[in-house]
């Protein structure tokens, strides 16, 4: 365990080939994530299919995520979803003028 000081706005590279998935901290049954998206989707057909649930807030920027049964949800700063476990989903688009801060916590 780390006693320094973080903040969820540093260390954000200038460009962003792909997009990054930082653990900040887990446990026996969740786990806290930093992702900084820049334009990025997800990729063609893909839906993602998680374990956990998972709640999802945006921090800066904006994006749109989609649901396979035809739900979709846009958010920016300050917005956040919580997505159950299973449920299938993807993300349909982040800010494209700039980088979209998520901090997701997956937990059961």
């Amino acid at each position: 365990m780390t006693n320094k000081t973080k903040n969820i706005f540093a260390e954000i590279p200038d460009t962003l080939p792909e997009e990054i998935f930082e653990k900040i901290i887990e446990g026996k049954e969740f786990f806290v994530e930093r992702i900084i998206s820049d334009g990025h989707t997800s990729p063609p057909n893909f839906l993602y299919d998680q374990e956990t649930n998972e709640f999802v807030m945006l921090m800066s920027g904006s994006a749109k995520i989609s649901y396979d049964d035809g739900n979709s949800f846009s958010l920016s700063a300050g917005d956040y979803l919580i997505i159950p476990a299973h449920q299938k989903h993807r993300v349909e688009e982040t800010d494209k003028t700039q980088k979209t801060i998520w901090l997701a916590i997956h937990y059961k």
